[in-house]
């Protein structure tokens, strides 16, 4: 040993770990273990792993159970690793055996470390403050970090509920601006009836209003936590006075409504509720995929496409072809649909591959479930101001597409039958006539009657029923 190293020991045996470093013996190994570069913890985790130990600290302060003085410098500690957060001080992977332990122990270690310096001791010297005995106390992984990892979800989860807020109101704004423009409207890719450009943004902004709330309203889902249950939800080795009193202080700390578990063996167990939420994510990234395919469909072209829409220009699309530039934006967030139904099918292997008591795979769901949280939170702001705010209508092209259709025909049926409209139309197809000029060249109908059916605004309205 140098004196640039400590010695740390558990129950494999010693090993040497640099002085300046927070954390001890069991992250060494946990880094040794599962080397994978990139894949760290998402910091809502920590941070709220992190609040678990402080409001621990003050419970057992307030219970006689922990020395005033190693309560005192086990708050303090946490305090300044919230104050100041330092990746760097948790360096452990997502990608873990062990239920999360690695984790846990982490934390156990910064805080014992960044503590033992706040009573007058160096690094390591786990004598007068220990990781496990008291940083740990009356804890287990399994009940410390299902509910560091609620705290975590719900928090990301208020940002991603005002965040599709600020989408369906964007959206709104462009219901409201395409208001007045008349368009074709298609189903299975075939020419359909007349719509608003601003009903089409409108039925966008309806589906994210009903995201908006899902995903706002699941949070009470997530607010029951198992803290106290220790190992497997029984409570073994923590004191009745500590599992009631740490809910309040961890209630006061998160500012979440959290409660105790009615059962938490059930809660320790059984991770439904984030295959639940994972769902609800699913749900919205469908609807993101849809509303980013329309947008790019009519925005295509420029000539050889739709071009209805006109996306703003944002980076050049081609390194052979000048002047190409592609839909980025709408394309971007495609990707994080798709990345976000990868995880839900990932979240749903792991909730159902938990065995008896434990689910040794619930770091992977949480990780996955806050990278499918976080991509929300990254994607749809730019999407937003890189998208939908600076969209811009082709009127023009709207309707020279509607007019050069045969969709109007459907509005004759009332009047002159199905059989007979169909001919209609596909006359109007084959010599490349507007319906207008088959009904007026055929003398189907009176001119007055022909303008006044094919209204193409009044076919936008709903109740129309024909004579």
């Amino acid at each position: 040993m140098t004196e640039n190293y400590r010695i740390e020991r558990d129950s494999l045996g010693s090993l040497e770990v640099a002085r300046h470093l927070n954390y001890g013996v069991h992250t060494v190994r946990s880094l040794h273990n599962f080397p994978f570069q990139g894949e760290r913890m998402h910091p809502y985790l920590i941070q709220a792993i992190v609040l678990v130990k402080k409001a621990a600290a003050l419970t057992h302060l307030h219970n006689g159970e922990l020395a005033s003085e190693k309560a005192d410098a086990i708050i303090k500690a946490c305090d300044q690793i919230l104050e100041n957060f330092d990746i760097d001080d948790f360096p452990v992977s997502r990608m873990q055996g062990g239920a999360g332990t690695s984790t846990n122990m982490n934390v156990n270690e910064v805080v014992a470390n960044r503590a033992l310096p706040i009573l007058g001791h160096e690094k390591g010297d786990y004598q007068y403050l220990h990781p496990v005995d008291d940083v740990n106390l009356g804890q287990s992984t399994n009940d410390v970090y299902p509910t560091a990892l609620r705290i975590a979800i719900i928090r990301l989860l208020r940002e991603v509920s005002q965040i599709f807020a600020d989408l369906q109101q964007a959206l709104q704004h462009k219901e409201n601006e395409f208001a007045d423009i008349i368009k074709l409207g298609r189903t299975q890719w075939m020419d359909a009836l007349p719509i608003m450009l601003g009903q089409e943004f409108g039925a966008y902004a309806q589906a994210i209003s009903r995201d908006r709330w899902r995903i706002y309203k699941v949070e009470e889902r997530l607010r029951q936590v198992n803290i106290g249950g220790t190992a497997i939800g029984t409570g073994l080795n923590a004191t009745r006075n500590y599992y009631f009193k740490m809910i309040e202080n961890l209630r006061q700390l998160s500012k979440i409504g959290l409660a105790r578990a009615e059962y938490p063996i059930d809660v320790t167990q059984n991770q439904d509720i984030f295959v639940e939420v994972s769902g609800l994510l699913k749900a919205a990234s469908v609807n993101l995929f849809k509303i980013s395919n329309d947008i790019r469909t009519m925005a295509s072209g420029p000539k050889g496409g739709l071009g209805e829409l006109k996306l703003k220009p944002l980076q050049a699309g081609s390194s052979i072809m000048p002047a190409k530039v592609n839909p980025v934006m709408p394309e971007m967030m495609i990707n994080v649909s798709l990345k976000i139904q990868a995880n839900d099918s990932l979240i749903s292997q792991a909730a159902s591959s938990g065995t008896f008591e434990l689910n040794p795979f619930l770091p992977l769901i949480g990780e996955a479930l806050m990278e499918s949280l976080q991509l929300l939170k990254d994607a749809i702001p730019v999407y937003i101001t890189g998208c939908i705010e600076p969209l811009k209508a082709d009127a023009d092209r709207c309707r020279q597409l509607l007019e050069c259709s045969s969709v109007l025909v459907t509005a004759l049926v009332p009047y002159i039958g199905y059989d007979r409209a169909a001919e209609i139309g596909k006359k109007a197809l084959q010599n490349n006539m507007t319906i207008k000029e088959v009904l007026v060249a055929d003398k189907v109908l009176p001119i007055e009657t022909i303008d006044s059916i094919l209204n193409p605004l009044q076919l936008t309205k709903p109740g129309i029923a024909g004579k």
